[in-house]
């Protein structure tokens, strides 16, 4: 089924995508309408344009996939599914997101992954192309964060204060450099060839997505931050 978005306010757009009978939509002239698949389930949605703020939004199955560029808080509170944008995100991307996947081939906004949790099999995904913005995976609580930096030259491909309040989950960065301003609670390593087994299907998946050559990717080192388990956060608390 094909939709046409130009010109149309965000509310009409998602009730035509919501109580379309096709599984398989295509969304022409997208221009920043807000909320698009956000609930959905079991279609499939291909966007060509730019989708506004909180782009699947609660999504609990299927797949939205953007031909370009998406803006802020992609896959907020996201359950299950995947979201491709072959493009860059804007801020909060995958903002409590607790299943799924969110695939980036260019870059990220601040914020991504924060308040990011995991529960038994809902173990939510963000792989990042490109760079990320600061705060990069703020409280996270679960779940896994992958950083390429495809394109980086001489600087690691993060911005400011990653990690600040991580009490759980993984984030990789692929760099030779660690930020010099991760927090005490965290620890970081360079990943171990285990490490490197467990997120391998993952890149697989990306790299058939964008068409990226994996034998690139996996050239360069990868580092891997989780909370520290020897200075956790609540060593900064009083009990009441």
């Amino acid at each position: 089924m094909l939709i046409e978005a130009d010109g149309k306010y965000f509310k009409e757009l998602n009730d035509e995508i919501r109580n379309a009978e096709d599984t398989e939509i295509t969304v022409n002239g997208c221009r920043g309408q807000r909320y698009i698949g956000a609930g959905m389930s079991g279609k499939k949605i291909f966007i060509n344009g730019v989708p506004g703020n909180d782009l699947g939004c609660y999504l609990d199955g299927g797949s939205i996939k953007v031909s370009g560029n998406a803006q802020d808080q992609t896959g907020d509170t996201m359950n299950d599914g995947t979201i491709i944008i072959n493009g860059s995100s804007g801020d909060a991307t995958g903002y409590a997101m607790r299943g799924g996947r969110i695939f980036i081939k260019g870059n990220t906004g601040y914020r991504a992954g924060i308040h990011m949790k995991a529960y038994k099999t809902h173990q939510p995904l963000i792989i990042v192309g490109g760079e990320a913005g600061s705060f990069l995976g703020e409280y996270q609580a679960g779940g896994t964060i992958v950083v390429l930096g495809l394109k980086t030259k001489g600087r690691t491909p993060v911005g400011d204060l990653s990690c600040a309040g991580m009490h759980g989950g993984r984030l990789f960065i692929r760099c030779d450099e660690l930020p010099p301003d991760l927090p005490p609670q965290v620890t970081a390593a360079k990943a171990s060839d285990g490490d490197m087994a467990s997120i391998d299907g993952f890149l697989s998946c990306f790299c058939g997505e964008f068409a990226v050559s994996k034998n690139e990717v996996l050239s360069k080192q990868f580092y891997l931050i989780t909370p520290n388990s020897k200075n956790p956060y609540k060593t900064l608390y009083t009990f009441n």
